[in-house]
């Protein structure tokens, strides 16, 4: 009987650890680069890993460079080369961080909330700050949560000369799409 009620027991705080964490693997995260000069600076990567802890408030990204695609292969080429992304030497960009109002995100009830999220942003070799709202739309068992924000690519040493040249953004906008 003891040992019946103790393996219940476990079930149940292992289904209760597990059901705190949501994830996915195909988030999407949208670049904007675009200039008067060049409209082309635009990428999608739509196999982003993601995760939130609905109890803790933690957030976790993490994105394969190589797999934002550009409409423009030529484009692609160069956002992977050495003096602009560098692909081969920084392979992933990762955010961690938290939603710092964890209270006013009601994950068991419908609606849509307003989530502040900080955390640092790592790429190309370099971490910075990042501070953000988030839009978290629940709807039955399907939680939502939308971002955008602009980064600014001389924080990360980013400084190709299409970026001198005036045909790459110097602050990209960044918008974050996750179905969890």
């Amino acid at each position: 009987m003891k040992t019946n009620l103790l393996t219940l027991a476990m079930a149940l705080i292992t289904v209760t650890a597990f059901s705190q964490k949501l994830t996915t693997t195909s988030a999407v995260i949208a670049f904007d680069a675009t200039t008067p000069l060049d409209k082309l600076p635009k990428a999608e990567n739509k196999t982003v890993i993601a995760s939130v802890n609905t109890q803790t408030g933690a957030v976790a990204f993490e994105a394969l460079i190589k797999n934002f695609a550009f409409s423009n292969p030529r484009i692609q080429e160069h956002f992977n080369q050495p003096n602009w992304m560098d692909s081969d030497k920084y392979p992933t960009a990762t955010f961690t961080g938290k939603i710092t109002n964890l209270a006013a995100v009601n994950f068991s009830k419908n609606g849509t909330y307003t989530a502040d999220v900080e955390g640092d942003l790592t790429m190309h070799g370099q971490t910075k700050p990042i501070k953000t709202k988030a839009y978290v739309t629940v709807n039955g068992k399907s939680v939502r949560a939308m971002t955008e924000f602009e980064v600014k690519l001389a924080d990360f040493s980013i400084d190709g000369p299409a970026v001198g040249a005036g045909k790459v953004a110097k602050d990209p906008k960044i918008n974050v799409l996750v179905d969890f």
